[in-house]
């Protein structure tokens, strides 16, 4: 009877422990979730319930040019910033992990500082900076292009522009990552490689890479979701344009929910970008798994 009564206080103890984290699990998430879903199969506005259409609206989704457009600027998008946002991230990692005391925090201050500062600051920060008459970087581009060019403004250079921006805004937390995985490879691993007569590059490919592979594959999948969900530095450096070279998904989503009041087909849209969201992170989950078993 004792240990019953035990056992009884030890899972009302738990269950104390866990439904607040359910409730609000459910109030934030799961509630939105299924609101949107309901949303989306109705032609409601902003506010509202709306006549049930069921699929309509993902049919006129299909048939969006601008979706397409999106879509492909997302696309294009991971391509610039997830790998080359990891690869930079670990190569300041192995720099900073060399360094020690003082020295060390100040670097890695430096480069954690442009994660804290908000969005608006950062994106004002890189306005001035490649502002095409008065900013800095435009010698830099004159040097290689023999011109001043508005990168924001123009359809090739929008993009690549943005993801720099992003990459120097959301690396501190990635290096961060990075130097917690290297701390935690014990130091008798190299010692011994060492002795073996194993050169740098060697221990890095034997023992640094394959004991910093659940960190890659943490800040790949983190920067895979956080990039699909790119939205304020799009919208406060080129506001989608020119040409919607720079359009992305959220900001369709912004543009139907709170331009043109269409509730349900932004419901829709983010409904699909929330499946694309979940699909590609549990696939590259997957494949991470597979080459880290490899």
């Amino acid at each position: 009877m004792a240990m019953l009564q035990n056992r009884r206080k030890h899972v009302l103890t738990a269950y104390t422990l866990v439904l607040p984290f359910i409730a609000i699990f459910c109030l934030v998430f799961l509630y939105p979730a299924f609101r949107i879903a309901q949303l989306s199969l109705t032609d409601s506005t902003l506010i509202g319930d709306g006549a049930f259409v069921g699929l309509d609206n993902f049919r006129k989704l299909l048939g969006d040019r601008l979706f397409w457009t999106s879509l492909k600027n997302n696309g294009y998008f991971l391509a610039l910033t997830v790998v080359p946002t990891t690869l930079i991230a670990l190569g300041i990692a192995l720099m900073v992990n060399r360094l020690s005391g003082r020295l060390q925090a100040l670097i890695l201050a430096l480069f954690f500082l442009p994660y804290v500062l908000p969005v608006s600051v950062v994106t004002t920060i890189w306005l001035w900076l490649l502002d095409q008459q008065f900013g800095v970087l435009q010698n830099v581009i004159t040097f290689f292009t023999g011109r001043p060019i508005p990168v924001f403004k123009h359809p090739v250079w929008v993009m690549p522009a943005i993801a720099v921006v992003t990459i120097w805004w959301t690396n501190g937390f990635n290096v961060l990552l990075f130097l917690a995985g290297l701390r935690n490879i014990p130091q008798d691993l190299y010692e011994a490689s060492a002795l073996d007569g194993a050169t740098r590059r060697q221990q890095f490919r034997r023992v640094t890479w394959p004991l910093l592979w659940p960190v890659t594959g943490l800040v790949l999948t983190l920067q895979l979701i956080l990039q699909l969900k790119l939205f304020d530095q799009v919208y406060l450096l080129s506001e989608g344009g020119p040409f919607n070279s720079s359009y992305v998904l959220l900001m369709m989503v912004y543009r139907a929910a709170f331009q043109l009041n269409q509730g349900g087909y932004a419901s829709a849209i983010a409904l699909v970008l929330f499946v694309l969201i979940m699909g590609l992170s549990v696939l590259q989950f997957q494949l991470l798994r597979i080459g880290g078993r490899r």
